[in-house]
């Protein structure tokens, strides 16, 4: 028992602060704290398996859906001239470790670094007339403490109960009980899907790629 207690959270109290952050357990939690905004190197690349090849051409489905701005939000009704949705896995919170074997999961990690992109040319795609929203299957009230700690200046909708998803059919995949969605961007105009970029590699420079991508079709 008291060996347990020796490498548990508790026991970190007991120790000097010098021995304390070389501690297992306090490294561990760095491991965690790890910074979200930045890639790992050598990250899996994600194949195109075809899961999104019947977007393009769909019409957007007629849902509301909850958004981190105490709002429901439907993208059917949108009246913008170009909506960009992009859908992605999960966010990572600091000081909560990501599910085990995340970095290995092709085009699993980057959701931080993503979001990261489009906050920063968020003004640069609104003068393209694009209209951008987020979107995951996390809670709002998760979802909302990303968005305060990252100053996102636009709305991330939450399909938490896999609405929009399956009226799409978008890909997904499952870990630790979770059913997130696959890494991918809609481009719609009138209410229907003109372009989806799949899959997103790598996504800190995605902003970038669809900025360049709606700069072509001007």
């Amino acid at each position: 028992m008291a060996d347990s207690n020796r490498w548990s959270r508790r026991g970190l109290l007991g120790l000097p602060l010098a021995l304390a952050v070389k501690h297992p357990v306090a490294q561990a939690a760095q491991r965690a704290t790890a910074n979200l905004n930045e890639l790992p190197a050598n990250l899996p690349r994600p194949k195109d398996d075809g899961g999104a090849k019947h977007l393009p051409g769909m019409a957007i489905p007629d849902l509301d859906l909850p958004s981190t701005s105490n709002r429901l939000v439907n993208l059917s009704k949108i009246s913008a001239p170009c909506i960009v949705v992009y859908c992605y896995p999960m966010t990572g919170q600091p000081g909560k470790a990501l599910p085990a074997g995340w970095d290995e999961i092709p085009g699993a990690r980057g959701c931080t670094p993503e979001t990261c992109g489009f906050r920063d040319h968020h003004k640069d795609l609104a003068k393209l007339r694009a209209e951008v929203f987020g979107l995951s299957t996390q809670s709002t009230a998760y979802q909302q403490e990303m968005v305060k700690r990252l100053e996102v200046p636009f709305e991330v909708l939450s399909d938490e109960h896999l609405a929009f998803a399956r009226a799409l059919r978008l890909p997904t995949f499952t870990v630790d009980g979770m059913t997130l969605l696959k890494r991918l961007t809609l481009i719609v105009r009138s209410n229907h899907i003109e372009h989806v970029f799949y899959p997103v590699f790598p996504p800190d420079t995605h902003a970038e790629a669809v900025i360049a991508w709606l700069k072509s079709r001007v």
